[in-house]
């Protein structure tokens, strides 16, 4: 019997994933197209913008983050913008199609006046009719029930790769801090983004793992960004051989499959990537994007490329839903 595509688990085991990945590759995609067209429009994908609100000087010690302090990189620290540039960004994206702006701050946490001001921040661009989400770093249950006050939709926290891999990428906070945010987050009663980055040096056991921990949490996140690594001069994973264009088409067909109501964002890399490899991206179920020429410091294709693309493969922009959404 073949499995049901509109079932949703969160009991998958280690061989059923790898099973997933091992499928031949017209099959996977089959599979997983299938699964997505019994959760969404088939030729739907949600349109998002990203802005950094406060660029560098990050503490923590990643070693894919141009941002971070511990490594030589082009990358300047900033201040924390002001409210003004915050909403003529939101306005921008908005007039570009997007229907939700995200905000992210190079922090290992947000501190009292800092959280403060991306709440203005938020209530701003949530007037705007545009729903929410912020990348702030690690967040306690009282920095996520401030957020959530004023409005904010979604926060995203990636893991980024799988438990057993990550210290070999990160030192500055833990595995159980990251899933800490996301319960406090989720407890707050705000919607989840989390995923991962492929190509960080991660066998397809790491890729597996990472997604089946997302998978087998008590909710499935609503958005799960798949990031290609996007080498930067100065980081230590700069050079770091690339990952096969098809293995990342996988990654991101199985997270389709592990979990079907959630948007599979294809998420940082796009640049570097061919039309044809996103084209297949989206027949293997990815259904969410960043629209605009910079994702935080790294380059994204212009706003112009996508459309072009959106109307060569035949997909629409899926509608928004901030104007419904109620805060309290």
């Amino acid at each position: 019997m073949s499995p049901d595509p509109a079932a949703i688990r969160h009991d998958w085991q280690a061989e059923e994933v790898a099973q997933l990945f091992a499928l031949p590759f017209n099959d996977l995609l089959f599979r997983a197209q299938s699964v997505h067209r019994a959760h969404f429009p088939a030729n739907t994908v949600q349109v998002s913008t990203l802005l950094s609100i406060k660029t560098g000087g990050c503490p923590e010690d990643c070693k894919y983050c141009p941002q971070s302090v511990h490594y030589d990189t082009p990358v300047a620290a900033d201040p924390l913008l002001e409210l003004e540039a915050v909403r003529e960004a939101a306005q921008a994206a908005r007039d570009a199609g997007a229907t939700r702006f995200c905000m992210g701050a190079a922090w290992r946490s947000p501190r009292g006046r800092q959280l403060q001001r991306v709440a203005e921040m938020i209530r701003e661009v949530r007037d705007m009719g545009l729903e929410t989400c912020a990348t702030l770093g690690m967040l306690d249950a009282e920095q996520a029930a401030t957020l959530r006050e004023a409005g904010l939709d979604y926060y995203n926290h990636n893991l980024d790769t799988s438990e057993a891999f990550y210290g070999e990428i990160i030192t500055t906070r833990s595995y159980q801090d990251r899933l800490d945010t996301l319960r406090n987050v989720r407890d707050a009663g705000m919607n989840v983004c989390c995923g991962g980055i492929v190509g960080l040096g991660e066998s397809r056991v790491d890729r597996a793992e990472m997604l089946r921990t997302l998978a087998n949490l008590p909710e499935h996140p609503e958005s799960v960004p798949i990031n290609q690594l996007v080498q930067v001069e100065g980081t230590p994973l700069a050079g770091a051989e690339a990952v096969d264009p098809i293995e990342f088409v996988r990654t991101l067909a199985v997270a389709r499959i592990l979990m079907p109501a959630s948007h599979v964002r294809l998420s940082a890399g796009r640049e570097s990537m061919s039309d044809e490899t996103q084209a297949l991206c989206f027949l293997a179920g990815a259904n969410s994007i960043f629209y605009g020429e910079k994702l935080l410091t790294t380059d994204n294709p212009g706003t112009d490329a996508d459309r072009q693309l959106f109307q060569r493969l035949g997909l629409v922009p899926e509608a928004g839903k901030a104007a419904a959404a109620d805060p309290a």
